[in-house]
């Protein structure tokens, strides 16, 4: 069995006394992507700083790819590939230009550099843009140049923070397409997002945390299963509030639920068998109703709570 591409064990991190991440541990597989998922606050960003050597830790150790952080900062950052929250393209450099420059920067001669890059602006599906400035692009182009960039050393584990933030659908799913392929190549990927969907399309296991602490790990569908009941019926109407609108429903139409919460106008029915809760609603033609399976946001809001947080 080969040993994980990154092991962080115990990993703690505060700041005024205050926990930001607390004995966080986790592993990443060769091939495997793995989901950091929390509200705003929880860590996820400190990790990832930590996991790059740009944070100390207090505690806690990292291993990425055999060598220690950061111990070894040097070495494992010549080895891993990084996009970023926010773009740092350089905004005088055309496509090319930023990724030849950004390739010198881990020692690649030009005569490995000049074909490569042409591969990585055909992955990104940039070549039309070769010469074209940041400026020029759209952000879901200068996304896609960013994760091209971040190939350049030819990494074995990308570390992706929030890579699809900002993007409109039809940019997301190309670049969900990309890492699907980097994924089909061997390449391991820690991934943050606040995309749902996302996590579940893309991610073997999840890691939640919330307040610094791991509070689920697992794959997406089995931690579904584990934590949730399989249907859900959303219920929303002219009543104004959701309050209102569960007060009207009443205890005999709550019953026909094994949980029942409200956010918003929306009352969020979860349920084993929904067909009796169904024939009951269908009573009330003025009400509308979604019957969906359970998904990856019930369960994370389930976990950490639907309450706003601040990114403090």
């Amino acid at each position: 069995m080969h040993p994980p591409l990154l092991d962080i064990v115990g990993l703690t991190k505060r700041y005024g006394g205050r926990p930001v991440v607390d004995d966080l541990s986790f592993t990443i597989a060769s091939g495997e992507c793995l989901g950091l998922l929390g509200p705003n606050g929880a860590g996820k960003t400190t990790t990832l700083r930590m996991a790059l050597g740009l944070t100390t830790a207090d505690a806690g150790h990292i291993r990425i790819l055999g060598r220690d952080m950061p111990a070894d900062a040097a070495w494992i950052k010549a080895r891993l590939g990084v996009v970023a929250q926010f773009d740092t393209l350089d905004p005088d450099f055309t496509c090319a230009e930023n990724l030849l420059v950004y390739g010198r920067y881990f020692g690649l001669r030009a005569a490995v550099l000049r074909p490569r890059i042409g591969q990585l602006l055909e992955f990104a599906a940039l070549a039309h843009k070769a010469n074209a400035r940041p400026g020029e692009l759209s952000g879901g182009m200068r996304r896609r140049l960013s994760l091209a960039r971040a190939l350049v050393n030819d990494p074995d584990l990308l570390l992706l923070d929030e890579p699809t933030t900002g993007l409109d659908p039809q940019a997301r799913h190309l670049m969900w397409e990309r890492l699907q392929q980097l994924l089909q190549r061997g390449k391991s990927i820690l991934l943050t997002t606040h995309f749902m969907d996302e996590a579940e399309r893309l991610c073997h296991r999840l890691v939640i945390i919330d307040q610094g602490r791991k509070i689920a790990e697992g794959a997406p569908r089995a931690l579904i299963a584990q934590h949730l009941e399989p249907e859900v019926v959303e219920v929303y109407g002219e009543q104004g509030t959701g309050a209102a609108l569960h007060d009207l429903l009443g205890p005999s139409t709550h019953a026909l639920a094994e949980r029942v919460e409200t956010r918003g106008e929306t009352v969020f029915f979860y349920t084993h068998d929904a067909r009796p809760l169904l024939a009951q609603l269908g009573q009330r033609p003025r009400l509308r109703m979604l019957h969906r399976p359970a998904n990856l946001e019930d369960l994370f809001l389930k976990l950490t709570g639907r309450q706003i947080r601040d990114d403090g």
